[in-house]
């Protein structure tokens, strides 16, 4: 039985979308979050109302607020939780880990202060025998569209590439293509730095400056991603894959993202604060911004957009200075030496 049980920690959309995945193939799914009554509704009424609402979930799913119960008899724990809250939840795991537990995060963001991928986090928090044991999922996919199972392809990286492939294994059928990839860097920094990304397409097209604009900061955005991604160890190639481009894509273009959606509200004048209490879910991108901007700076790589997007955030810079000064930058040649950076 233990190894048809899987834990979601996290009752977000995400966390939900993924227990239907899980829920399509098989196994239980005990999804925890720490609101009780949250939990005691979903388990009433078969429905996240808060995040996924009109979804109906498996009987197969269950939520609980306790965490032993939620651990109890799990072949794998697949971490859903927002990035500045993971250190924290995974050491209130920690009594209940196994060796033979399977880590899974699906998590796109850098703590705050040490920078640091959510990999990272996990692996220096859990004991050194599961150290190896830890995945990312991460990719193109709207909770929303998951959840109703439109075709969606991810990507299942990890150093180990028999974790990475039982992973695969756990996720994969007929509506959810899971590919594998050892880059688990590349993946990881893909899915955290797209959001910031995605918040300056919002901020674009908020302020009304077209499709040509916005082309240019995705494309631009991805030079950024792949800059420091190779001065951090990923592989170039991962940018042009699911994890780099097709996120981006994704995430940049559509109001299923917290992140455009956020970026497009300041576009058209919303105060960053009041943003982040309206959209009602972590705005990943945000804080994210904060720690990339910083890193950056520490490891001298160059990220304009990230730059400006730093001070329009963080400052109280003009959304349109900030576009003025990006496109005011001196004369440059296009393809620049990312091996410059390695």
């Amino acid at each position: 039985m233990k190894d048809r049980r899987i834990a979601i920690l996290g009752l977000g959309s995400w966390g939900t979308a993924l227990a239907i995945v899980l829920a399509d193939n098989g196994f239980r799914v005990n999804i925890w979050g720490r609101n009780a009554e949250q939990c005691e509704m979903i388990n009433r009424s078969r429905e996240n109302m808060r995040y996924l609402p009109g979804i109906i979930l498996s009987p197969e799913i269950i939520a609980t607020p306790d965490l032993k119960e939620a651990l109890h008899e799990v072949r794998a724990i697949v971490y859903a939780v927002p990035s500045q809250a993971m250190r924290e939840v995974v050491e209130a795991t920690l009594p209940f880990l196994e060796k033979e537990h399977i880590l899974i995060h699906v998590t796109k963001g850098l703590e705050l202060g040490t920078y640091k991928r959510m990999s990272e986090v996990i692996r220096e928090t859990v004991p050194v025998d599961l150290r190896q044991r830890v995945a990312v999922l991460s990719g193109p996919s709207h909770a929303e569209e998951v959840a109703i199972r439109l075709p969606t392809t991810i990507v299942s990286a990890s150093e180990s590439a028999e974790i990475a492939e039982q992973v695969q294994d756990l996720f994969i059928n007929q509506n959810f293509r899971v590919y594998t990839n050892p880059d688990l860097i590349g993946v990881e920094i893909g899915g955290a730095l797209k959001n910031i990304i995605a918040l300056a397409a919002g901020i674009s097209d908020g302020l009304g400056f077209g499709d040509n604009a916005k082309a240019a900061l995705l494309t631009r955005g991805l030079a950024e991603i792949g800059r420091i991604g190779v001065k951090l160890g990923a592989n170039p190639l991962t940018f042009a894959g699911l994890a780099g481009i097709g996120d981006l894509i994704v995430t940049g273009n559509s109001l299923h993202s917290r992140n455009y959606r956020a970026g497009k509200m300041i576009g058209e004048g919303a105060e960053v604060e009041r943003v982040q209490e309206n959209m009602g879910m972590v705005v990943e991108g945000i804080k994210t911004t904060k720690a990339a901007y910083e890193l950056s700076r520490q490891l001298e790589v160059t990220m304009p957009i990230t730059h400006e997007l730093y001070h329009v955030l963080f400052k109280k810079k003009d959304p349109r200075l900030a576009v003025e000064d990006l496109m005011g930058r001196g004369r440059t040649h296009e393809v620049e030496e990312i091996a410059k950076y390695k």
